[in-house]
């Protein structure tokens, strides 16, 4: 990870960590290099935004360094992560930049940026933009007269993600009664309009951003209020997405949660079913839930497991040409499919299952049980050193053994923080509790320890 921009871009909370300034200079970078590598032509680069009130601020921001640049910037407007993925790479854009800090809150922001396939743009070029940003190659040239580019209304790039959505299920949603939540964020319109041309009956909630509200008590952070309203409004299922829409959470029949490693299981087993699961694996990252490892093992479906981020997830599944991948949180990535976590096809995915199977949502993920877990995050004095500590290694080991086949621990760097994070998953939450807590006493008696946060 680079200064300002992480393995999600770079976020932070608007005109603190994240400034106009920093739009402008990542703007102007993106619109000369790209210039460069035309001839007598100008960058095509690609915008869009979610709901939050500086998102507009980023947008003018980015567009004016493009343009300064020479690039031509194209505005998706409010729309989702994945959609400007989807038209990077299918309108061939040179970049795509999208503006949004994903689940957080309102008052912080983001910007990401994916390259011509509409994947997360490489790290060495991030880093060159950081440079830049930072005062540390030249000044870059201005374009002048007819050399200033345009900024173009692109909002039929929407459209055709939209086009592209509903061309995926292989039946109709007809007389299905589906209950989103739309977390006052990026899926607002789409998801709407996306589910009713495909025939359901949809109930939606948290569709009226201000501004203000993204991911307020709302989508699948919050996913308490889906459901209430899927009980309430006596749908048959239930999707709540994040403030960008990259990632998806299910509420069954029953006002139940499917997370993501469910339906991640649900869909290997389908897949599977019709022998289109590529090598019979997925790919997950190290914190998807032990229970999930227990009912693919039934199902003779192997998997991979990455550091913690969709980014890690989707290297594994190019390098190896997996299908499904993605983590607990809801970010899954079908990659025949999309480039990216795509909370609505992931959504879309679900609902043709349940219609193809004629079987309910809570009879499809009923073949995984989740174990109990606890995390806790403890700050420390050196965070590789105590990794390296022997009497915590050994109490890693003994935690280890005392589980056996019946759970497991594990330690990992925060990446922004002095923190190491410690869970453990067992068949009680009482046992989780022992265990994580005999690793941090180990931390304390080293001396490596300095808090246990809250």
């Amino acid at each position: 990870m680079g200064k300002y921009f992480g393995t999600d871009g770079f976020r932070g909370e608007s005109g603190v960590v994240l400034t106009a300034e920093h739009a402008f200079k990542t703007g102007r970078f993106l619109g000369w290099y790209y210039g460069r590598l035309h001839s007598g032509s100008k960058a095509r680069i690609v915008i869009g935004k979610d709901t939050r009130r500086s998102s507009y601020m980023y947008e003018n921001a980015l567009s004016a360094g493009i343009t300064a640049s020479g690039g031509d910037a194209y505005l998706l407007h409010v729309t989702t992560t994945p959609c400007v993925s989807y038209i990077t790479r299918v309108e061939q854009f040179d970049c795509g930049v999208m503006i949004s800090a994903s689940h957080n809150p309102y008052y912080d922001n983001g910007i990401k940026l994916l390259n011509g396939n509409g994947e997360k743009m490489e790290d060495a070029l991030q880093d060159e933009i950081e440079k830049y940003i930072d005062g540390l190659i030249p000044e870059l040239p201005f374009a002048v007269r007819e050399g200033i580019g345009c900024t173009i209304d692109f909002y039929s790039g929407r459209n055709r993600y939209i086009g592209y959505l509903t061309s995926l299920p292989t039946r109709s949603f007809e007389n299905t009664r589906v209950a989103l939540d739309c977390a006052n964020g990026s899926a607002w319109m789409i998801a709407g309009a996306t589910f009713n041309a495909l025939g359901a009956k949809t109930n939606i909630i948290n569709n009226t951003p201000d501004g203000l509200n993204i991911n307020k008590d709302a989508g699948s952070t919050h996913i308490e209020g889906l459901q209430r309203f899927v009980v309430e409004s006596g749908s048959e299922v239930g999707f709540a997405f994040d403030g960008d829409a990259d990632r998806c959470l299910a509420v069954d029949e029953n006002g139940e949660v499917v997370n993501g490693d469910k339906i991640m299981y649900i869909c290997a087993k389908y897949f599977k079913s019709r022998d289109q699961l590529k090598d019979n694996r997925i790919v997950t990252t190290i914190m998807s839930n032990f229970g999930l490892y227990k009912a693919l093992d039934e199902l003779g479906i192997g998997y991979e497991k990455t550091a913690v981020g969709d980014r890690y997830v989707y290297e594994n599944m190019k390098e190896n040409d997996y299908m499904i991948g993605g983590e607990q949180s809801g970010h899954i990535i079908f990659r025949k499919y999309a480039r990216t976590g795509d909370g609505l096809i992931t959504a879309l995915m679900v609902m043709n299952i349940m219609i193809e199977t004629h079987l309910p949502l809570s009879v499809l993920a009923s073949g995984v049980t989740m174990y109990p877990q606890v995390l806790k995050n403890v700050v420390v004095d050196d965070k590789d050193a105590t990794l390296a500590d022997r009497a915590v290694s050994e109490a890693v080991d003994e935690c280890t053994r005392a589980l056996g086949e019946t759970g497991r621990v594990l330690l990992r760097k925060s990446g922004t923080e002095p923190v190491l994070r410690v869970m453990s998953e067992a068949s009680t939450h009482e046992e989780c509790e022992k265990q994580v807590d005999h690793i941090i006493k180990a931390m304390e008696e080293s001396g490596h320890l300095l808090e246990v946060r809250k």
